[in-house]
């Protein structure tokens, strides 16, 4: 009775907790393993994916409007070609989200007489945004790789005579400017545009370092959001005035000797010193006359 059995078990250990769980996890309930998104995501907000009233298929229903690109069709027709839910269950999930505020569906006739409904998706139900008055003029469709259309810089002024060189001359005092203010990196294309600007200030009898000059001083501290158009205005506003004309200055009269006496005769004639008039010099025409 008092031995022990040497081949009885021994009592089970418990389970080491972080030898198959690291830094301690729970055994259960759910672990996140987030990555970052930088492309293709949508935001949506904890009110909508943890509602507590609406159903789960009303809330990835929404989730899957708020995630499409404006004018796509979201009619029940649509989603129930889309996924494997049928229509009525389609349809009775799109009336909880406008219940809720999450959608809002209106019919309207367009102006060939057809009726559609047009559906307008809340985010944040309530917020002012939503309760302002959707715009009726339909959403551009864009190409998901299409970039978004670039804003038109202003015009800059133009040189009277645009030579090749002087040209070349204003491009390379705009590609200059970014080692006296890297904010001042501009693109080939912007370069392109800005040059006439430039090369007119040249025209007006300006240096490359005057215009430079004008270009980069007192620029604001804060950062760029469009130094190019920036540059153009500064071209436009601060156009020095064209160089005032000045003719030619005329050449110099011959200079007026005083006068002087004439050693010979007495008479009064012009010279640079005292001496003999043209008549009593000695020569072919003593006299004033031919000999």
């Amino acid at each position: 009775m008092g031995t022990q059995n040497p081949s009885a078990p021994s009592r089970a250990r418990s389970r080491d907790r972080g030898k198959n769980h690291p830094a301690g996890q729970p055994f259960a309930g759910v672990t996140h393993e987030h990555v970052r998104h930088t492309e293709n995501f949508t935001v949506i907000g904890n009110d909508l994916a943890q509602h507590p009233e609406l159903s789960l298929l009303a809330i990835g229903l929404a989730c899957y409007i708020q995630s499409v690109r404006p004018g796509t069709a979201v009619d029940i027709k649509t989603l129930a070609a889309r996924f494997p839910e049928g229509p009525t269950r389609i349809a009775a999930a799109l009336r909880e989200l406008e219940a809720h505020g999450y959608l809002r569906r209106s019919r309207e006739r367009t102006t060939t007489g057809r009726i559609i409904t047009r559906t307008v998706s809340c985010n944040r139900p309530g917020h002012r945004a939503a309760r302002e008055t959707p715009s009726r003029r339909p959403a551009r469709r864009t190409a998901p790789d299409e970039p978004a259309p670039r804003k038109r810089l202003p015009a800059v002024p133009q040189p009277s005579l645009p030579a090749p060189a002087l040209l070349q001359a204003a491009v390379d005092v705009l590609a200059g400017l970014r080692r006296h203010d890297p904010r001042l990196l501009l693109s080939a294309a912007d370069a392109e545009h800005l040059a006439p600007g430039v090369a007119a200030w040249l025209e007006r009898d300006l240096t490359p370092t005057a215009v430079r000059h004008a270009l980069t001083a007192h620029l604001p501290d804060e950062p760029l959001i469009r130094p190019a158009a920036l540059l153009a205005h500064r071209l436009t506003a601060q156009l020095p005035p064209p160089p005032a004309f000045r003719p030619p200055a005329p050449a110099d009269p011959e200079p007026r000797h005083p006068l002087q006496t004439c050693d010979g005769c007495d008479r009064a004639f012009r010279a640079p010193q005292p001496g003999r008039c043209r008549d009593c010099r000695p020569g072919p025409f003593a006299g004033g006359r031919p000999e």
